[in-house]
């Protein structure tokens, strides 16, 4: 089992999570994070770090957020791993509670 960052975290990048996880398996993107599910060990410590509530199980993963699976595997083979807590973007409380990020997801 692994953890998946599902559209929530699209533009609102809170980094919280990443200073909680003790294998640094999550990755940064312009305005996204995943986390990698060959190197997270399914501690849960990030779940409860995140401010809006976009990390799942993967066995808790809603149908609408299946996508994310393959985006947080796909995406960390190619964005840089990010391991210290950063300010989250200035309009990130704006984004918290939008739906339908998905294509404002930068690659």
């Amino acid at each position: 089992m692994t953890f998946v960052v599902g559209e929530q975290c699209i533009k609102c990048k809170h980094t919280d999570c990443v200073e909680v996880c003790p294998v640094d398996c999550f990755y940064e993107g312009p305005n996204f994070l995943v986390i990698h599910p060959d190197e997270c060990i399914d501690c849960a410590l990030c779940v409860s770090e995140c401010p809006v509530d976009a990390i799942y199980s993967e066995d808790d993963l809603p149908d609408d957020q299946q996508i994310f699976m393959e985006l947080n595997a796909e995406l960390a083979e190619v964005w840089p791993n990010i391991t210290e807590i950063k300010d989250p973007p200035p309009d990130a409380a704006e984004w918290a509670n939008q739906p339908n990020k998905l294509a404002l997801l930068e690659r």
